[in-house]
């Protein structure tokens, strides 16, 4: 048996025998402090899962059989780390974390961004007040979480994130903005995205011409035909995916609508959650931890989903975010050799918005015959002014919902408030042992929300090593788009099934 195998086996064997929260608190009065972590001014608190001492020792184990620390320091010099396209991943080296000479071409990229904001802000493109920004997938969904959080509709710009082909989704951006001051920034890694270029093509009509368009792309010729000027026209390395993008080029809006001074902390805080991640021992290292608990319950204990709940409105974006960057990068059917996987990869991540998502799907999270790992996601500073009673129930019932979630209400408890009433007993009693993790912000901005963001980066590379997978291919977003086109070509054969083909015949 290899080391990789015996090392799954014996996690395999601890999970099995995974005593109850409430007895891993009860044998370790330093549990709380001994599974909390400190790092780039966030707060992480892992003891209401059901880490073990023998399970987190197995899951040390497999991560040293997995090669991880070679795996992270191949991430960081540049080196081959997404073998299907036989690239590196160079996201980290956006905000200055890696290997010399990427490192140097991501300032040097950066710098033309900076140039372009400058010009923004000194009228090169006439009187700006809105900006309208075009992409799909990582190319929105991470310039719409910076904005959405940090922005809140009072920055600098009338800002307006468009993916969706659904023309009402532009419509409805175009009805707010006046196109003789509105900038259009299309983001598109290839130029050729059938949704952003479809879209960008109704602005482009929508204005009367692209003289006030920027594009974000790794193929600048491409923009350059499609008439966008070269001098508005910004790179980002091919080694940079999509969907850990928005610390590059594509954080252009975002740039913008925040500030470049913004921008800058932006990137500091992830470079600050970068360091962590690169030197913080197994036990004290914040993704890595995340990345251990994640693995434990998808694969080991049978948690088909995962769900993170932002206790901030500022942050209802983050959980769409991590859809991406999670199941796009870890949802894969075989492993880094192209072999099967014989073992459960990614988690389905899902999830809400504080006390919305209470009274929508918290009775199945406490009652129903699903585990499901939780994540409160919150913020010690509020971002309004009204009375601070907001903010404590707020806070108040993020905390509450981990506590009753892992405490429950046995039979006895809950006979006891039904006055003897068996089945209204039973109705009201909650199993517990229901694990979630907390993060914590003391407060919500540009160097806090880029650390967070970097902390689920490297969290969901961990997990990765930790299945056998390459987390930066997503070739199973292709399939659907190639049927796509040959629908819209008219060429629905074979590859549609009966109720397919009589779909596409009522529908186009």
């Amino acid at each position: 048996m290899s080391r990789h195998s015996a090392a799954w086996a014996a996690v395999a064997e601890a999970a099995r025998g995974v005593p109850t929260l409430a007895a891993l608190f009860g044998a370790d009065a330093g549990r709380t402090a001994r599974l909390s972590v400190e790092a780039a001014g966030l707060h992480f608190d892992f003891s209401k899962t059901h880490l073990s001492p023998e399970v987190e020792a197995a899951l040390a184990e497999l991560l040293a059989a997995s090669d991880f620390e070679s795996a992270r320091a191949a991430l960081f010099s540049g080196a081959v780390v997404n073998p299907s396209e036989a690239r590196a991943a160079t996201h980290a080296a956006e905000r200055g974390s890696g290997s010399g000479p990427a490192v140097a071409a991501a300032a040097e990229a950066r710098a033309a961004t900076r140039r372009l904001v400058a010009r923004v802000e000194t009228g090169a493109f006439g009187e700006i007040r809105h900006i309208l920004h075009i992409g799909i997938g990582g190319s929105a969904l991470g310039p719409a979480l910076l904005v959405d959080a940090l922005d809140g509709g009072r920055g600098r710009y009338d800002t307006h994130v468009i993916s969706n082909i659904d023309g009402i989704a532009l419509e409805r951006a175009m009805r707010a903005c006046d196109p003789a001051r509105t900038l259009v920034v299309v983001v598109s890694k290839t130029f050729t995205t059938v949704e952003t270029m479809t879209n960008a093509e109704s602005a482009r009509d929508w204005i009367g011409g692209a003289e006030r368009f920027v594009a974000v792309t790794a193929a600048p010729e491409r923009a350059a035909d499609w008439g966008i000027a070269p001098e508005n026209v910004l790179g980002f390395a091919e080694s940079v995916g999509g969907r850990y993008s928005l610390w590059s080029a594509v954080g252009v809006t975002a740039a913008l609508a925040l500030g470049w001074t913004a921008f800058e902390a932006l990137l500091a805080g992830g470079h600050a959650m970068d360091a962590h991640f690169e030197s913080a021992p197994v036990t004290e290292n914040a993704p890595v931890l995340a990345a251990m608990t994640d693995v434990l319950y998808a694969a080991f204990l049978g948690a088909e989903t995962r769900a993170v709940f932002a206790y901030d409105e500022r942050l209802r974006l983050l959980p769409p975010f991590l859809q991406q960057l999670e199941m796009e990068s870890n949802g894969k059917r075989v492993d880094r050799d192209g072999k099967l996987l014989t073992h459960p990869s990614a988690a389905i991540t899902w999830g809400g918005t504080g006390t919305d998502a209470q009274h929508a799907v918290f009775q199945l999270l406490h009652q129903g015959t699903h585990l499901v790992p939780i994540e409160f996601v919150m913020v010690k500073t509020p971002g309004h002014g009204l009375g601070a009673a907001h903010h404590r129930q707020l806070l108040a019932n993020a905390v509450a919902q981990g506590a009753a979630l892992m405490r429950g209400r046995s039979e006895a408890e809950a006979l006891a408030l039904s006055g003897g009433d068996a089945a209204l007993a039973a109705a009201k009693t909650f199993p517990g042992n229901r694990p979630s993790s907390a993060i914590v912000l003391d407060t919500l901005d540009p160097h806090t929300l880029g650390a967070l963001i970097a902390f689920y980066e490297h969290r969901t590379f961990t997990a990765a090593v930790l299945l056998g997978i390459n987390p930066f291919d997503q070739w199973g977003v292709e399939l659907g788009k190639e049927m796509a086109r040959a629908a819209l070509d008219g060429d629905a054969g074979a590859d549609f099934d009966a109720s397919s083909r009589a779909l596409l015949a009522r529908l186009l």
